[in-house]
């Protein structure tokens, strides 16, 4: 029985949360769930404005999706999104150049159909931890191409720099996953307001830590429907005691979590 539990945090450093999530674990549209994170940017309102936008119009454009191929629903949502975000930055002046990223997930049986535009990841964890989505940022394309290595890039000045947005150019290329997934298997979802303070190895233990107590108990069914409650807590904790230096967005799902 799937499970799910999602926080956003203002961290200790911005006056505005442009961070926007959305979760359904019940069916959306052709869909049997649906969870999404976007992180915006824009001067003043403009970017909570554009990550709020698109997921609202995903969520729309999903739910009205004749389609039946995840990958089509998706993309036809993200396209749609993108339009939008054009549409409204071209009409009201104090949005312009207003864009969000987003990452989003649909869990099917036992396979997770996903799409990223931007540097929002997902991960999947279980003995290790697996980044799934791949940063559209000029510092991971440094990266792939052997310019800088990873470790440099985590300090890098230009790491914030993204090429890939929703709203940023008439099309939008889009990027879509599909995993298999696996008894054990946790699945993050998360803006970089995360990635940024805490290192992919200090995710997974801090994922990892405190087991649920025993199947057979009250204590333990409790402890089990709390469980992705404090682990989301603790990420967004540990994020924040490393600097908080941007908004926080977490999703966390238990896709084989027992009743």
């Amino acid at each position: 029985m799937l499970k799910s539990f999602s926080v956003t945090d203002i961290g200790k450093k911005r006056k505005l949360n442009q961070d926007f999530v959305y979760v359904s674990e019940t069916p959306v549209g052709n869909l049997p769930n649906l969870f999404i994170v976007a992180d915006g940017m824009g001067g003043h309102n403009a970017g909570d404005f554009a990550s709020k936008c698109a997921v609202e119009t995903m969520v729309r454009e999903i739910r009205g999706c004749f389609e039946k191929n995840p990958v089509r629903i998706l993309g036809k949502a993200i396209r749609a999104a993108n339009d939008q975000i054009r549409r409204r930055a071209k009409e009201d002046a104090s949005l312009y150049g207003m864009g969000t990223t987003v990452v989003v997930a649909t869990v099917l049986g036992h396979y997770l159909q996903l799409a990223n535009v931007g540097d929002s990841r997902l991960y999947i964890i279980n003995d290790e931890i697996r980044q799934i989505t791949r940063d559209h940022s000029l510092v991971e394309e440094m990266v792939r191409m052997g310019g800088i290595d990873r470790e440099t890039a985590r300090n890098h000045p230009d790491k914030n720099i993204i090429t890939r947005a929703i709203g940023g150019l008439d099309t939008v290329e889009i990027d879509f996953f599909n995993e298999e997934l696996h008894p054990g298997d946790l699945v993050l979802l998360c803006s970089d307001g995360l990635t940024n303070m805490l290192e992919d190895a200090e995710i997974g233990r801090i994922l990892k830590e405190h087991s649920c107590g025993e199947e057979n108990s009250l204590e333990g069914n409790f402890l089990r429907e709390n469980a992705l409650q404090g682990k989301a807590g603790r990420l967004v904790e540990a994020a924040n005691n490393n600097g908080g230096k941007d908004n926080i967005a977490v999703i966390l799902i238990d896709v084989f979590a027992r009743e």
